[in-house]
């Protein structure tokens, strides 16, 4: 399994070398140590999710607070997704800053976000099939969101696909209204959150 940190500190991919014949195809998409050797500490696993959305289907941003956060290891296992990372940790250095990174069923590449990132995808093909490993549990009361629509993050969607957004990821808040109402997670908050888990 190959991985590749991202420019945004906390957000990597993973591109696993598929073995393929006149069968199918094999590869390992999830690998312990590998976690363990690149983020400095092990991925505890505390719910596992799956969605299915119809094209043009735009899922978050979403996030969580910091402590502890939600980190999140995520893989299209049917279709292709457009799958975006944002960097909404105040005073970050690459704060407001996204990664764009094409998961579908033919790369097979995955993404892991730490606790404290914001995350969204566009699917792009109908029945776009996604699953994801977290290290929290699902608690509303610690889950956020950020409209994915924000021209101040001015997130690339492809054009002549329109998004279809959730009623709550519709109405939710720009990064700078959620800013403002102290919503978002501290860079210095999350990196001592991620000093702790380097630690256990």
């Amino acid at each position: 399994m190959g991985m590749r940190e991202l420019d945004i500190v906390g957000a990597w991919v993973f591109e696993p070398k598929v073995f393929g014949d006149e069968r199918g195809s094999f590869h390992e998409w999830f690998k312990a140590p590998a976690f363990s050797e690149s983020l400095g500490h092990r991925f505890d696993l505390a719910q596992a999710n799956c969605s299915v959305s119809r094209r043009g289907t735009v899922r978050g941003l979403h996030y969580a607070d910091v402590p502890p956060g939600q980190a999140k290891y995520v893989k299209c296992v049917r279709g292709a997704v457009l799958d975006v990372i944002v960097d909404i940790r105040v005073g970050s250095p690459t704060y407001k800053k996204w990664e764009i990174v094409r998961l579908d069923d033919t790369n097979h590449h995955s993404v892991y976000l730490a606790e404290g990132l914001g995350h969204g995808f566009m699917a792009l093909t109908d029945d776009a099939t996604v699953v994801y490993l977290c290290s929290e549990g699902y608690a509303p009361e610690r889950e956020h969101g950020i409209n994915p629509l924000d021209p101040e993050l001015a997130i690339p969607w492809p054009d002549g696909l329109e998004p279809v957004l959730s009623g709550k990821d519709a109405i939710a808040p720009s990064l700078a209204e959620a800013e403002a109402a102290g919503l978002l997670p501290n860079w210095e908050d999350c990196q001592s959150f991620y000093a702790e888990l380097r630690k256990g």
